[in-house]
């Protein structure tokens, strides 16, 4: 078949099925005895008439019956209209979700599951119905740009609701109402108004019929279930593809400190994804608040950083802060191996042999590992003399304040320069051989001790022979 002879056939079939709509379509409007009606009288009666026109419903032949009860194909109003023909009127409430539910059981037992679904005061109505997101008689399929539930279309929908003081202070009064805003702002947002309909709005995060509270363990978007939902698209390599967004950051952030105290140890206080990156507002962080993004939860580091000359020269390269050292999405449980000049280091990635940064990362490294082992000693000391039973509880003392120095000097290195690091660790260095002196010390008065009863027991048993021998004679000489 040569391409002419394609072309004539693919009109005669769209034509064909163009004709074959409008016979369908006639059929269906003079069936339909309600919408024929309707559409010939005037003002808000007919409204509803000319709006069914382009719904999906109509287009798949649902009368006005489907909805309202009564006899469609009924030409007289009277008997079309009978109650005892299941004519309803306009369904109100809960009335309204029972009707959609004839033909969408699925999406309405969801969503009576849901906290839209649900009654908060006791009494009728629920807080929505099916009408207030899909609307009334102008429904169109989900896919199709004009839908209310369809992109931008859903955010905006959302938002009649979610951005109206009054109608929020009903049900929550403490949920913010500017999502809405801050969404436009986000990543996301700039891209579906933009036209990318792929990318994630409302019902991307909350889901769609099922939504549940936010604190609820079920919710998507409950704290420790935030990752796993924004993986969803971020961990779809053909769905990230046009993006050129990388897709292994959930991997990366199970293996993390973070991930691993949220998911596996149920950590709330570790951080998930909207931590860093936002919620509804969700953005990829600029170099420039990094640091104060990783300072609201680690402030005393946050605040060395500020003062250290890294914070100068990141900016000046315009590097990611923290990440530089710590990554971002794998973020490892920091060790003192960062430090240095061994294979771990984070210090030579830029710093080279012998220069000034080199030279203090190695005497940082040098000291804790000195630290460390005195430490390792004065442990042993302390063990030792409390297995002799003595009370070494001015030297635990000590010991809560030499890990203390320690953890000071560690958050010291944020800091950059040696000075308040050598001050912290030779309080640490101090502090230890206090311990052990301490320790040492209970050890030798343990000794003492021993010796002391030792010659106690000795002296009693010359005493006592001494008694015995004295008595022995006193005895004999009885019996001469």
């Amino acid at each position: 078949m040569n391409f002419k002879s394609t072309l004539r056939l693919v009109i005669v079939i769209a034509f064909t099925a163009s004709i074959q709509q409008l016979l369908y379509s006639q059929k269906t409007q003079s069936d339909d005895h309600c919408f024929n009606c309707h559409e010939v009288l005037d003002g808000r009666l007919k409204k509803p008439a000319d709006l069914f026109k382009k719904d999906i419903h109509h287009q798949k032949g649902v009368t006005c019956a489907g909805c309202h009860g009564g006899i469609s194909s009924e030409e007289d109003q009277d008997k079309a209209m009978d109650t005892l023909e299941g004519f309803i009127r306009v369904p109100k409430g809960r009335s309204i979700n029972k009707v959609c539910a004839k033909c969408h059981k699925k999406q309405s037992d969801a969503f009576l599951k849901s906290f839209h679904g649900s009654d908060t005061k006791g009494k009728q109505p629920i807080i929505v119905n099916c009408i207030v997101c899909h609307g009334i008689h102008n429904i169109v399929p989900v896919k199709n740009k004009n839908s209310a539930v369809n992109g931008a279309n859903i955010v905006k929908t959302c938002s009649k609701c979610h951005s109206n003081a009054q109608f929020m202070k009903k049900y929550n009064p403490g949920l913010n109402i500017d999502q809405f805003e801050k969404y436009k702002t986000s990543g996301h947002g700039k891209k579906v108004f933009s036209g990318d309909n792929k990318a994630a709005n409302c019902a991307s995060c909350h889901g769609n019929h099922d939504i549940k509270k936010v604190n609820d363990p079920n919710s998507k978007v409950y704290f420790s279930n935030v990752p796993e939902t924004c993986n969803k698209c971020h961990g779809d390599s053909t769905y990230m593809k046009q993006y050129n967004i990388p897709t292994d950051q959930y991997t990366k952030y199970k293996g993390s400190i973070h991930g691993v105290a949220l998911l596996e140890k149920g950590n709330m206080n570790a951080p998930n994804c909207t931590n860093c990156h936002g919620n509804h507002g969700a953005s990829v962080p600029e170099t420039k608040s990094i640091s104060l993004i990783c300072g609201s939860c680690h402030i005393q580091n946050s605040l060395l950083y500020e003062e250290s000359p890294h914070k100068s020269a990141f900016s000046k390269e315009k590097k990611n802060d923290c990440v530089v050292c710590h990554g971002n999405h794998g973020i490892s449980k920091p060790g003192d191996e960062m430090l240095g000049s061994g294979e771990k280091s984070v210090c030579i990635k830029c710093h080279v042999n012998n220069d000034k940064g080199f030279i203090a990362a190695v005497l940082m490294k040098n000291m804790i590992d000195s630290l460390l082992k005195e430490m390792e000693s004065a442990n042993h000391s302390i063990y030792l003399a409390e297995s002799m039973g003595m009370d070494l509880s001015e030297a635990k003392f000590e010991w809560a304040e030499i890990n203390e120095a320690l953890m000071i000097a560690r958050t010291g290195t944020h800091f950059g320069h040696t000075d308040k690091f050598v001050s912290s660790l030779k309080n640490g260095f101090k502090l230890t051989e206090n311990a052990k002196v301490i320790s040492e010390q209970a050890v030798n008065d343990f000794y003492k001790r021993r010796n002391w009863l030792a010659y106690s027991l000795i002296f009693s048993i010359i005493i006592f022979a001494a008694l015995f021998l004295k008595l022995r004679k006193i005895e004999k000489m009885r019996n001469i």
